[in-house]
């Protein structure tokens, strides 16, 4: 489900920047910054796998699409056995819920996501954390000795454990 921003009237000022308008069904990478004023609010975002997903007929699927992960997204995958037995197949379970296309694929699941290259699934899971912590786990801080600005990563939590 895709929300989108109440945008208000009033033209902005001349020295504002002018935002782009959000087309409908648009997608941007991760870098682009969320939640500015005026824009909409981005919960799908499109990667493209290293090496891509293998089906049974040979076909590489590379293209896909995450959304962004719920608190029922994170909570849910603590409740399945295979994560109660083994932690580490916690990132499989949650990125099979979050993870909504992958090439032609008609569904994803945590099947698909456990049949991945390790390197695929390492990628996701950085993805995962850009992507659902944007703007939340970084710090702009300046340095005591030479005073030049730069950001520092505050968090460093697994996947499912924000």
């Amino acid at each position: 489900m895709r929300r989108t921003a109440s945008h208000s009237s009033a033209a902005p000022e001349a020295h504002e920047p002018v935002p782009a308008p959000a087309v409908a069904g648009e997608r941007r990478s991760a870098a682009d910054p969320a939640g500015l004023p005026g824009r909409a609010l981005r919960t799908e975002f499109d990667f493209e796998l290293p090496r891509g997903y293998v089906d049974e007929s040979g076909a590489v699927h590379r293209n896909g699409t995450m959304r962004l992960a719920t608190a029922r997204d994170e909570l849910v995958p603590l409740r399945d056995v295979r994560v109660q037995e083994n932690a580490a197949y916690l990132s499989v379970v949650l990125l099979g819920r979050v993870i909504t296309r992958l090439g032609t694929l008609p569904l994803v699941h945590d099947g698909v996501v456990e049949n991945l290259f390790a390197s695929d699934l390492a990628f996701l899971q950085d993805f995962y954390r850009q992507v659902n912590a944007e703007g939340h786990t970084r710090a702009g801080v300046t340095c005591p000795h030479c005073e030049e600005p730069f950001e520092v990563e505050l968090g460093g939590s697994r996947l499912g454990e924000s």
